[in-house]
Parts: structure tokens; sequence; C-alpha cells
């Protein structure tokens, strides 16, 4: 039986290219494709794949939180992230969201297909370039003063700001997210109020920063 792959980039030409190649496999099949992480939750509950190849920066709902999600929801689909983003930071965000792999969209498609045959057998998939980046950072940390941790945004606020930062007005946002105004602003005020930051301009620089929007800062 063929392994089900979705995937998951805001970029029609890399969805396109992706299919073409997956599909030249013999083992695999591409059930969906998605340009947004909301509409890959979507496919995922319709479609039920073994894989999702996710992007990081998607507009309306970004990779890490989409995966986030998708795990929770969806406990026999694996997320392997296919990013721009070489930085622990994304890494670990996505680890942590509960993707099974993290590979660079610089690499071959060989290593791709590693990739999925590596989660598929139950194990975790770095690029090796990724591997370095991560035992870098570990060890200048190990050897600097702990960083101050950062303000916790809810599931909900992530999810808000990202909608914000992309121009979304309260009005848009409640209606999307099927939820009254006040609720938006009261979200915003959470969200203003854990980050310190009191302006769009910021909040949208800081959404940027941490990988919720793919807009250009």
């Amino acid at each position: 039986m063929p392994t089900r792959v979705l995937l998951a980039d805001d970029h029609a030409i890399i969805r396109q290219g992706l299919c073409a190649l997956l599909e030249k496999q013999p083992d695999i099949e591409v059930v969906g494709a998605a340009e947004d992480g909301r509409k890959a939750m979507e496919l995922v509950r319709e479609m039920a794949p073994d894989i999702v190849i996710m992007d990081i920066s998607m507009p309306n709902l970004n990779g890490i939180d989409a995966t986030r999600r998708i795990v929770g929801d969806s406990a026999g689909t694996k997320i392997i992230a296919l990013s721009i983003h070489s930085s622990q930071r994304f890494v670990a965000e996505m680890l942590m969201a509960g993707a099974s792999g993290y590979i660079l969209k610089e690499c071959l498609f060989d290593e791709l297909m590693e990739a999925i045959r590596t989660v598929l057998n139950g194990g975790i998939y770095l690029s090796p370039r990724i591997t370095g980046a991560v035992i870098d950072d570990y060890v200048k940390h190990l050897s600097s003063e702990r960083e101050p941790e950062k303000p916790v945004l809810t599931e909900r606020e992530r999810e808000v700001l990202q909608l914000l930062a992309e121009g979304g007005s309260t009005k848009q946002i409640a209606l999307q997210l099927h939820v009254s105004p006040k609720t938006i602003e009261s979200n915003r005020r959470n969200i203003m109020n854990k980050l310190g930051i009191h302006n769009m301009a910021e909040l949208t620089k800081y959404a940027v920063r941490e990988g919720l929007t793919p807009l250009e800062s």
C-alpha cells in the first residue's frame, strides 16, 4: 500500500514541483495540497495522510501551530517540516509542536525521500546542516547566561496575532474564528500586555521574527 502524502506550502510552484517528483515514486501517493496551515488541517481530517510535508511560514495559519493541532488530533499522521529557516529556534519550535522531521528547501529530493522513510519507520530526521546548527546553538547556550523566558501566548492568542499581523480587522478575524469582536479585542489586549507591545507595527515585527507569518518586515 503506498504512503499517502499531503503537501502544505503557500507557493504553488513548490507544491506542483514536489507533487510531480513524489508521484514518480511507486510507493508514494500525493493525496492533496494546501496553501496554508488551516487548509492543511482540513485536508488531514478529510484524507488521513501518513505524512504531511509542512512549510513553516504560511499565511492564515503558520506551519508550527498547524503541526501542533494536527499531531494532537490525528495520531496516525506524521509531520516533516520543509523550510527555508535553518536556525535552532525554528527547528526547536517544530519539534516541540510534534514534527518528526525537519529538512531545508535547499536539499536534494533524495534527502526528502530519506526523511520520509526514516519518519515512517518511527525515527526522527534532521538535515545534516540542521543537526550541526542545533549542536552549535546548544554549546553556545551552555557557555552563556540563560536567556529570560519568552512570554507564553495561548494557541488562540498566537492565531489572533498572526491574523492581526496579516492585516485582518477585528470583525474579519471574529467571523473567521466564529467568535465575537469583543473576544478578539480581549485577545489583542492580552497579547499586547504579555508581550509589552502596544502598536501594530511592533506586533507585526514580532510575528515575523517568531515565524508566525510569512510577511516580510
